[in-house]
């Protein structure tokens, strides 16, 4: 499946925008298009798969299946940002911080 230069460039565009929270952290974008059902017709034949990948980390992949390449490549890009999303939340949120029995006690409270 051949993609146009429009439709490159408005991808780099799109992952720029949904992923620029990540930019520190990753290291390689890639982009897969397929056309799975090839000289047919039909639904949703036309997948994007995206790749990210992050120094010092598992890279992460999403696919999405859709009627249009753009739509297969928006749903791909919407799910790449939350997974990511999911991903860095989890790894910036511990266990143990402040609560109730790390507070320091005051005398004279009644």
């Amino acid at each position: 499946m051949t993609v146009s230069d429009a439709m490159a460039e408005r991808i780099g565009d799109d992952l720029e925008s949904a992923l620029s929270r990540f930019s520190d952290e990753i290291t390689r974008i890639e982009v897969h298009f397929s056309d799975e059902n090839a000289g047919g017709s039909g639904g949703s034949d036309k997948r994007c798969m995206i790749e990210a990948r992050f120094a010092g980390a598992r890279p992460a992949a999403v696919t999405h299946h859709a009627a249009a390449a753009g739509e297969a490549c928006s749903g791909a890009v919407h799910r790449l940002k939350a997974l990511l999303g999911s991903r860095y939340e989890r790894s910036h949120s511990h266990k143990g911080g402040d609560s109730i029995r790390h507070l320091e006690v005051r005398e004279g409270l009644s």
